[in-house]
């Protein structure tokens, strides 16, 4: 299809429509895919270049001695702790967390007019977020200190477990599904979830660590970090957003190619059409000065006696009856079209009397 908008362009060397709207469309998704790819890679350095703390009697000690008792980007490892009541799971019994998701999805089908097939088709209808104070522990109970985890729905990679899950399918008469294909829509039942970050769970928090009076604070970096509370180690989370920066930047190389091939082309176009203009000029030329010779020769030249008014070069020799006139070569006679005058008067010649002179 790209070819085809290359190639069907029009003859003269200036890109068609088709052609610079292709142009602007690849270099604006290369854009597009260059910032992409460049934001990407800023925050796997700001992640890369996190500094790495433990939960241990040092944390106090390094945060007072930190620039406003800050450091700005922090990646710290514990237990999920709360700090006061936990949230309890509407299904599973003694299953306590600190974040709480119950979400309804609606499940259809969906009559697609254009491939005449059913679809599958998805939407949450409902979805609710309770959050509970929690904090990040050591492993080992009454070692170290603990970190406040401050507005974890503002992380990336937030880890939550699935702890129920069912479908419930809907309940139709025969009306309901004839009217159903009819509208082109068909029920298939609300699927309820929960998802909760249970107490005990071992996080890796990376954000701004923060020494407030006695209580030290995980909150969202700034300076654009990124702020994340994942279920991963923290080696694994790099490694994932280090593939994450390969994979934009391969989309980035490619659509450069893609982008530089397609002004490759208009280019080559554009030169090959001047070269083709340039040609035609200098064969114009080159017959323009073979003309301006070839009379300057016939201007110069003086004509033969007798000559043919025709031809200019060849003797007369034919006598055009009924008009009498003498003006033609026997090759420029036989030349006239049908049916032949005499080119003098115009007269129709009845006969031709060939002359000889001695």
């Amino acid at each position: 299809m790209v070819t085809a908008a290359m190639e069907g362009g029009g003859g003269g060397g200036r890109p068609s429509a088709l052609q610079a709207a292709l142009l602007a469309a690849s270099a604006a998704l290369t854009a597009l895919l260059c910032s992409a790819y460049r934001r990407k890679a800023r925050l796997a350095r700001g992640l890369q270049g996190a500094r790495r703390l433990r939960l241990d009697g040092e944390l106090r000690a390094v945060l007072l001695e930190a620039p406003g008792r800050c450091v700005p980007y922090a990646v710290i490892e514990g237990v999920v702790r709360s700090v006061k009541d936990t949230l309890s799971s509407q299904f599973v019994e003694d299953c306590k967390g600190v974040v709480q998701r119950l979400t309804l999805q609606e499940h259809k089908m969906v009559w697609n007019r254009t491939t005449h097939l059913w679809n599958d088709y998805e939407k949450v209808i409902h979805q609710r977020t309770n959050t509970a104070p929690f904090e990040l522990a050591p492993p080992e109970d009454g070692a170290g200190v603990a970190v406040r985890v401050m507005k974890p729905l503002d992380a990336a990679e937030l880890s939550l477990e699935t702890v129920y899950e069912k479908f419930h399918p809907s309940v139709q008469s025969f009306t309901d599904v004839l009217g159903h294909y009819i509208s082109g829509e068909r029920p298939k039942g609300i699927q309820e979830t929960e998802q909760m970050l249970k107490v005990g769970t071992v996080l890796t928090g990376v954000g701004e660590l923060v020494l407030d009076s006695n209580t030290i604070r995980l909150q969202p970096p700034k300076q654009g970090l990124r702020y994340y509370l994942s279920s991963a180690d923290f080696d694994a989370l790099l490694q994932k957003q280090q593939a994450s920066v390969r994979l934009w930047k391969v989309l980035a190389v490619l659509s450069g190619f893609a982008t530089c091939a397609v002004l490759f082309f208009l280019l080559r176009k554009q030169y090959r059409h001047r070269r083709e203009r340039q040609r035609l000029e200098q064969l114009q030329e080159e017959f323009r000065r073979a003309q301006e010779q070839r009379l300057a020769r016939q201007e110069g030249a003086e004509a033969p006696k007798n000559a043919c008014v025709i031809c200019l070069s060849n003797a007369k020799a034919c006598v055009f009856l009924e008009c009498g006139h003498v003006c033609s070569c026997s090759e420029c006679y036989r030349a006239l079209r049908d049916p032949k005058a005499c080119p003098i008067c115009r007269q129709p010649i009845a006969r031709v009397v060939p002359l000889y002179n001695s």
